[in-house]
């Protein structure tokens, strides 16, 4: 953890929890050694200086949508937080490869399968470039949420703080076996990794995952499970 970023994280942290209160107590389950997938769901732009703030001093790197660096602004604080620039729509190779030397690193590499923002905090279809990513890096993944952010804006006009909540769940691996890792493979784990998410959330959070009945998690090896 660098000087600058101490030097960004600790203000910012203070001015974010001036305007909205943040639950925070959670945390204090995310290991603070060693590499770890952080899968988180995406509501809107305060995940990301919640995230990193809230997590200080861990280092953290995530993907971050290559246009983001057309605003100087947010380049400069994603360069400060090591963000991993990502072309949305295709198979990103040189992303892939920059996430994995962050977790050879030792870092907390944070992915939002979903790939975009909510904007709504329902969750959308997530994507599987995360079960490649904990596959081929064999770092364990560990779910965590946030929500109550998408009404900031709403409450920002009528002067009130906004109530944010974080979740954070239990860590697994991707238990692949001896099978293909094929496109049918990748959208189960996929689809067993954001039910893992959807678990934390409010039901009205939700959204393409309401339906628990649905979750399995043949997939799945809980860490917990293994030291039981």
């Amino acid at each position: 953890m660098t000087l600058a970023t101490s030097i960004i994280n600790v203000p910012m942290k203070a001015v974010l929890r001036t305007l909205m209160r943040i639950d925070d107590s959670e945390l204090s389950k995310v290991p603070m050694t060693g590499p770890l997938i952080l899968a988180t769901n995406h509501i809107n732009t305060f995940d990301a200086p919640v995230g990193f703030t809230h997590l200080h001093p861990r280092s953290l790197t995530a993907f971050v949508k290559e246009e983001t660096w057309d605003n100087p602004i947010l380049g400069f604080l994603f360069n400060i937080w090591k963000g991993i620039p990502i072309h949305r729509g295709e198979v990103d190779f040189k992303a892939f490869q920059m996430a994995q030397a962050a977790l050879r690193e030792k870092r907390i590499m944070i992915v939002a399968p979903e790939g975009t923002r909510s904007k709504t905090g329902r969750l959308n279809k997530g994507y599987p470039g995360i079960v490649l990513l904990a596959i081929r890096s064999g770092v364990p993944i560990l779910p965590v949420v946030f929500y109550g952010n998408e009404n900031f804006n709403q409450n920002i006009r009528s002067l009130k703080r906004t109530d944010m909540m974080i979740k954070v769940g239990k860590p697994f691996t991707i238990n692949f076996g001896n099978q293909p890792i094929n496109k049918e493979f990748r959208d189960e784990a996929a689809d067993e990794v954001m039910y893992q998410i959807a678990m934390l959330l409010p039901e009205e959070y939700r959204g393409v995952y309401s339906d628990m009945s649905k979750a399995t998690t043949k997939h799945l090896c809980f860490l917990e499970d293994k030291q039981n």
